[in-house]
């Protein structure tokens, strides 16, 4: 068991974030950790704003921290031994379900004298490594490093076994693009040259910070984007009533303007997250917000200061604006207040604000040194294939693949915003077939920015050269009129081009029906030499593993031959993203224990998948609990090497794999990834029609994995 405790230097370093960031590191690495915050600072009797968002971003329990109150007055009264003894038994509580466990330490602030104190004897109740956390500005290296030392002195000096390293966090003066924010943990976002130099100017003063006994395990960039507010967040504050509530709490302020001049002057500033400030007797400042929303303008929301609110005739001119979610606030406060208010609004996460949690704990991960996390991890833990670690594995693969991926619906903004973000990322080529104006005028109206190498191709510009050979691979089935007609679908036209091999791969689905994305490709693409039908999986991400289910989306009743070969497909693509296959045909009955033809079925399936493959770890027929949990395993099927470890399930129908993934997905809210359609001869893929953008990105990158995987295994065979 190790315990990793995070001291920070002060109020505002962002110790939340650096708890959140070191969680997703390591279970990145394969290492569920569990969180512990044993004493509140909340006067207020509220949920700990740190451990609701932790619960919530890796739905993993943990305990309530013992109330300030309750610290305060153990720690009046003399009884700090009683008190250290319910941390640790808090801490015990979480330690039954972890090997490693994160402790979020207190903030020393002018009212909590204690805190430093209290935290160096929590280190020594639960034996924890210490790790400082603190701000930083890079050119006041030695102003830093104090703040630093003021800590380890608590903790036995620079020379104690008890610090494991130094975490600088909203560290200002880094050159600009340095804080990008990642779609998963991504260590290539480290700035290994600006930490190096910057410990380098450390040790000037401070030899022992940045040394193998003290390691700087990260750099962490101030980021604006990451510290914005929804507009939901600016009520309160501001002492602010609703006029419309609107996507208050989807939109977010990037920046904000007060609109003071002349309207013609400052229609420049109605952009996409921008925050319109205005005295609320400007009407023409609320005529133009609502017609810059009509035409397709997000802006963060409109905020009406002093006066009163603008009566009901005003707004119904701005009905249109108001229906697409438009914000708009009024506060009694006069501008210069209001402005006055916004500078000072608190950088922490709210506890609702989970969106901008995950962004952050995505963004700190990937400025932690992976090395150091190897070393603390070293010889401890058995890893296993976590939800992070396979999106962050299935990111890494992508980009190493280095595919072109055509999306058929290049005008769908769910589709242009995550083409931009694997474009720029390097997860694929994506190419968007579409008008480029139109995709130029979604991006702009959404705030997308368009990479410059994002290839965007008019469909009515190239139609005409697929129609010969698309009538030469449907020989006698269609002529050239029907081939220009059906050209017109540009699913059909993506799926040419992968057919001809002017892509490695196609995604599509977040506006058509799976029957438009599939049928082109049983037509065109066809089935692998080596497969006789085509099947699917979805990546079910639980909270601790990653397990495979197939086929829950093409084979209604495949029969025991082919259900044998969905279980092959299955296997190889769980190996394909760094699964190691443990297959269970799953059936109503575990070995010999029922009768009839569906156990039957399962069994015969099972036999020729183990003759065709020996080399994969399969058995069945297996109930699904037989297969996942290891108690019913031992139990029912006891000299099973797959009982109760499975992490492939094979269902015998559509029916039953269908609504058991849906079962799963739905009432343990399980993220699934897929389908995933595997046996054809090239990659093409589905999406769901309520995709989210991070979906269609995963989907690309799973895509791109595909097409890479299909390249090697050719030149394996050639070979």
């Amino acid at each position: 068991m190790k315990t990793i405790l995070l001291v920070p230097t002060g109020e505002g370093v962002g110790l939340t974030s650096a708890c959140l960031g070191l969680s997703y590191a390591l279970e990145c690495q394969g290492v569920k950790a569990g969180f512990l915050k044993p004493f509140s600072q909340e006067t207020k009797i509220e949920a700990d704003r740190t451990s609701a968002l932790f619960q919530h971003l890796t739905k993993s329990e943990t305990v309530e921290p013992i109330p300030y109150a309750t610290v305060t007055q153990q720690l009046n009264c003399g009884e700090s031994d009683e008190l250290l003894e319910e941390a640790v038994r808090l801490h015990r509580q979480i330690a039954k379900k972890h090997d490693i466990i994160i402790v979020e330490g207190l903030l020393p602030n002018a009212r909590d004298a204690f805190a430093s104190e209290l935290n160096s004897a929590l280190a020594k109740a639960l034996d924890a490594k210490v790790i400082i956390v603190s701000n930083a500005d890079i050119h006041k290296a030695s102003a830093s490093a104090e703040k630093v030392e003021a800590q380890l002195r608590h903790f036995g000096g620079a020379s104690s076994d008890r610090t494991a390293g130094v975490l600088f966090m909203r560290t200002k003066g880094l050159p600009e693009g340095s804080a990008q924010i990642p779609l998963t943990f991504d260590p290539s976002l480290r700035l290994v040259s600006d930490t190096n130099k910057f410990v380098a100017d450390i040790q000037k003063t401070h030899a022992h910070i940045g040394t193998a006994q003290l390691p700087v395990i990260g750099l962490v960039p101030f980021s604006n984007t990451l510290s914005v507010p929804r507009m939901s967040d600016l009520a309160a504050n501001l002492q602010a009533e609703w006029i419309s509530q609107g996507e208050a709490l989807q939109r977010r302020v990037l920046h904000s303007s007060l609109i003071a001049a002349n309207i013609e002057h400052e229609l420049d500033k109605f952009v996409a997250g921008e925050l319109i400030i205005s005295a609320s007797d400007r009407i023409d400042v609320l005529l133009a917000s609502g017609l810059a929303s009509s035409n397709g303008t997000p802006l963060a929301g409109l905020l009406l200061t002093e006066h009163h609110a603008p009566n009901s005739q005003i707004l119904d001119f701005c009905q249109a604006a108001i229906k697409q979610g438009l914000p708009i606030l009024h506060t009694s406060l006069s501008t210069f207040e209001t402005a006055q208010s916004l500078m000072n609004l608190s950088n922490e996460i709210p506890v609702d604000d989970t969106e901008r949690a995950e962004q952050v704990t995505r963004f700190v991960s990937s400025h932690i040194n992976e090395e150091w996390l190897a070393q603390l991890l070293k010889g401890a833990y058995n890893p296993r294939l976590s939800p992070s670690a396979f999106r962050h594995e299935l990111v890494q693969k992508s980009i190493h693949a280095k595919k072109r991926i055509v999306l058929p619906e290049g005008d769908e903004p769910r589709t242009i915003q995550a083409a931009a973000i694997c474009q720029s990322r390097g997860i694929a080529h994506c190419i968007l077939l579409a008008k480029p104006e139109a995709v130029v005028e979604v991006a702009k109206a959404r705030n997308i920015e368009l990479p410059f190498d994002l290839e965007i191709i008019d469909p009515d510009l190239i139609r005409e050269n697929y129609v010969a050979p698309m009538v030469e691979a449907r020989k006698g089935k269609i002529n050239e009129l029907q081939a220009r007609e059906q050209l017109q679908d540009t699913v059909v036209l993506g799926t040419m081009m992968l057919a001809l091999d002017q892509v490695d791969g196609l995604v599509s689905g977040a506006v058509h029906t799976t029957a438009n994305t599939v049928r082109p490709a049983f037509q065109l693409i066809k089935t692998a030499p080596e497969y006789s039908l085509v099947s699917s999986v979805f990546f079910m991400l639980l909270p601790d593993e990653v397990y495979v289910y197939g086929d829950c989306a093409i084979n209604p009743d495949p029969d025991a031959e082919q259900l044998a070969e969905i279980a092959i497909q299955s296997a190889d693509s769980a190996k394909a993203f760094g699964i190691d296959p443990r297959i269970a045909m799953i059936s109503y009955s575990t070995g010999t224990s029922g009768a009839g033809a569906d156990v039957e079925k399962v069994a015969q399936a099972t036999a020729i998948a183990k003759q065709r493959r020996p080399d994969l770890l399969i058995d069945g027929p297996l109930q699904y609990d037989a297969a996942s949990v290891e108690s019913v395993g031992r139990s029912k099927a006891p000299e099973s090497k797959v009982a109760g470890r499975a992490n492939v399930f094979i269902f015998p129908d559509l029916n039953t794999g269908n609504t058991t993934y849906k079962a799963v997905q739905r009432s343990a809210n399980v993220v699934s990834v897929g389908p995933m359609l595997q046996g054809l001869n090239k990659p093409v893929n589905d999406l769901s029609r309520g995709a989210l953008v991070d979906d269609i990105v995963f989907t690309i990158a799973l895509t791109a994995i595909q097409a890479e995987q299909q390249v090697e295994a050719k030149a394996s065979k050639a070979s």
